[in-house]
């Protein structure tokens, strides 16, 4: 039986949790918990305890070291807030643990190095979770991709839309710091270009960037005449009335228990206004990238639109693959008026727009079809992800299980990004690390 034992436990841990308690329990065992917060560890040993398991052992994030040496796990799973992964990620490795990282696997270029030359010293294992790669979905256009439907891609362009419930959420965490995410070309982004690298099987070579802070933050918001703030949302009668405020739902045991009631400790606030000061992230970003087999793409990235999705475009010397994932049509937050004249409501009825369908130089277009089998957590990734993790990987032709060096170059691309919006320059992958 492999030992576990997770640090950083906020609401990300919970997908591993739940899998280690649940299905993979037989073979597996949760030894210990590791975070600076110890009301956030007493929920989930409460609640492991309920699942039938046994009561992990907890630490601080301080007693890191002690708990390796006195639970000796076989792996340390890493979901910490996104600066501190490379610390972890690092001293697992050389306490001669394997690791699995939620991603970004870190925020910057020089932490990136550390953890690739732990790993070289160490030969330890070190998994990075891109979920996204496994859903049925995206797979098949991995395997479109690899059939050459298109012929030879030439150029690609990849929209994705954060709608004003989930993109607004980046700016009320600890992500609104970009000391803490690498702001949301690194924290989010990582998984978009993870994706393309892996469709493309090809590596980042050049990066130019821009972006900025467009709609969320202060002074924003009083661009458009906006007179009453609030720095959270709890408590707070002008939240009250902000679609923008975070809804606090005090019948929810996770979020009070993980955030609310776990205050004190730490002074970590879940609901702060996303029209405050202290934003340092862009909300509206665009990306060029030049990859090392010649293809160039167009990236695109809005974090304040109404409705949640991406598209996907591959140009090809045999035609045009497209892809449309819609996964939030619209947000409802109460507040918006739909019986303007001319104006209604979008339907099921009304979206009409297949998910992937190839356009041949010569002919009409055509809907590629696939199998959707399990629809929950990222488009079904998240189920097949897991098994791969808790169970091993068995049968892997498309290469769904990401390793360190897919880990860094998903990250490589969005931190060349962040130094070309800084320079307002071109950035060469290859000058930021060494393989």
């Amino acid at each position: 039986m492999k030992k576990f034992v997770i640090v950083g436990n906020g609401g990300r841990s919970g997908m591993y949790v739940n899998a280690l308690c649940r299905e993979y329990r037989k073979e597996n065992k949760l030894v210990a918990l590791c975070d600076t917060n110890f009301s956030r560890m007493n929920y989930w040993r409460d609640y492991i305890v309920k699942e039938g398991c046994p009561a992990p052992n907890l630490y601080h994030a301080s007693e890191f070291d002690r708990m390796i040496e006195t639970e000796k796990p076989d792996k340390v799973i890493v979901c910490s807030v996104d600066r501190t992964h490379h610390k972890y990620i690092c001293r697992a490795m050389e306490l001669g643990c394997d690791v699995i990282s939620e991603k970004p696997m870190t925020v910057d270029a020089a932490k990136c190095q550390q953890i690739i030359d732990t790993k070289k010293r160490t030969g330890r294992e070190l998994t990075v979770t891109f979920n996204y790669r496994y859903s049925p979905r995206n797979t098949k256009v991995k395997e479109l991709l690899a059939s050459g439907i298109a012929g030879e891609i030439t150029s690609a362009t990849f929209e994705w839309l954060l709608d004003t419930s989930h993109g607004a959420d980046y700016f009320r965490r600890w992500h609104r710091d970009k000391r803490n995410s690498g702001g949301l070309l690194v924290h989010k982004s990582t998984h978009h270009f993870d994706l393309m690298n892996w469709w493309l099987d090809s590596t980042p070579e050049t990066v130019f960037a821009m972006g900025d802070l467009k709609f969320y933050g202060k002074e924003n918001a009083e661009k458009r005449g906006v007179t009453q703030f609030y720095a959270r949302s709890r408590g707070s009668e002008i939240a009250a009335k902000d679609p923008f405020g975070f809804k606090v739902i005090e019948s929810d045991e996770a979020l009070m228990a993980l955030y609310f009631n776990a205050e004190h400790e730490d002074g970590y606030y879940r609901d702060q206004s996303v029209f405050s000061d202290g934003i340092s992230i862009e909300d509206n970003m665009n990306v060029m990238i030049r990859y090392t087999n010649g293809v160039t793409m167009n990236y695109t990235l809005c974090a304040h639109c109404p409705k949640e999705g991406y598209r996907v475009c591959f140009n090809g010397t045999k035609g045009r693959l497209e892809f449309t994932v819609v996964e939030k049509s619209f947000v409802d937050g109460g507040h918006e008026d739909f019986n303007q004249p001319g104006m209604r409501e979008i339907g099921e009825e009304d979206s009409g727009i297949p998910e992937i369908t190839f356009q041949p130089l010569w002919g009409k277009p055509r809907v590629i079809t696939y199998e959707e089998t399990d629809k929950a957590g990222h488009g079904g990734g998240d189920k097949r992800m897991l098994k791969d993790i808790f169970v091993g990987v068995e049968d892997d032709p498309l290469g769904h299980a990401a390793n360190y060096i897919d880990g860094a170059k998903s990250i490589l691309s969005g931190i060349a990004a962040n130094k070309s919006i800084a320079s307002g320059n071109p950035v060469r992958v290859a000058d930021l690390v060494k393989f």
